[in-house]
């Protein structure tokens, strides 16, 4: 599925850089910064993050310290690892998170004061999160809060951060009584109490407002909502994705998921199962 090979710059850090065989590996020669920039975005919006990150990764071998293409790089590579579930065990998925989460660093490094980094790195944090023990989860937790509140400081309308703080609750609100207790006594979570279902609907729900064309925030919505037993108000939110444009790579897998939510609630009214 990866088309990217692993090499090492000689600052001593990972990066991806195998451009594709043939006529592009030709071309990226004869292209500079700009250009490669202009080719990722434009593989980024059709859903080919393979080709973003081989641009993005030329354009940090002409400048790797560059904001825009640390976050980007970033960005091409978790929406290339989270094709692959986060219930299978994968190396190679791991290790690309473990790369977005670099990238990501030095672009909040780059620019402090820029939320798109800082939103990055809270996602890098938290896909890697899922893949890991509740220890190494509870450990990591905090972070994730802290970026993309930081994300929210910089740019209260940004919708994918809204998104992550919002998934950062419902998660905690989704853990059993026993993992709560374990992460608490056990693993030093007692920033556990900080979430809330509440803070969970009102920043997905910020995220929806914001962009209600993104699939993956009306659907991670609706879980909330099927979680709050809301199923009238889930019911909407899955309905709309059905005629949404597909954006992300994830997004035919989340149309389906929302259409075996809707067969899920059948019959179902708000407050009982």
């Amino acid at each position: 599925m990866i088309s990217f090979k692993i090499a090492t710059q000689a600052w001593g850090v990972p990066l991806l850089v195998g451009l594709a065989a043939g006529n592009l590996a030709a071309q990226s020669a004869a292209l500079d910064f700009d250009e490669h920039m202009a080719l990722g975005l434009v593989a980024a919006d059709t859903r080919d993050p393979e080709g973003a990150g081989d641009h993005f990764a030329a354009a940090l071998a002409l400048d790797s310290t560059n904001y825009q293409a640390n976050w980007r790089m970033a960005s091409a590579l978790i929406d290339v690892g989270k094709q692959t579930p986060d219930d299978v065990k994968s190396k190679e998925r791991d290790s690309l998170y473990i790369l977005a989460e670099v990238y990501a660093r030095r672009a909040v490094d780059a620019e402090l004061l820029q939320p798109d980094g800082h939103y990055i790195l809270a996602a890098a944090v938290g896909r890697a999160s899922l893949t890991k023990n509740n220890k190494e989860r509870v450990r990591r937790a905090p972070e994730i809060r802290v970026e993309a509140l930081k994300a929210l400081e910089l740019d209260p309308e940004h919708d994918k951060a809204h998104h992550v703080i919002g998934l950062w609750h419902a998660e905690i609100k989704r853990l059993s009584g026993i993992q709560r207790w374990f992460a608490k006594n056990l693993y030093g979570g007692d920033f556990l109490d900080l979430a809330s279902w509440e803070q969970a609907e009102e920043h997905m729900e910020l995220a929806v407002a914001i962009d209600p064309a993104v699939i993956y925030h009306r659907m991670d919505l609706a879980e909330i909502y099927f979680d709050r037993k809301r199923y009238s108000d889930a019911r909407p939110q899955l309905q709309a994705i059905d005629s949404l444009p597909v954006f992300d790579v994830l997004d035919p897998r989340y149309k389906a998921r929302a259409a075996e939510l809707m067969t899920e609630m059948a019959g179902k009214e708000d407050g009982r199962d």
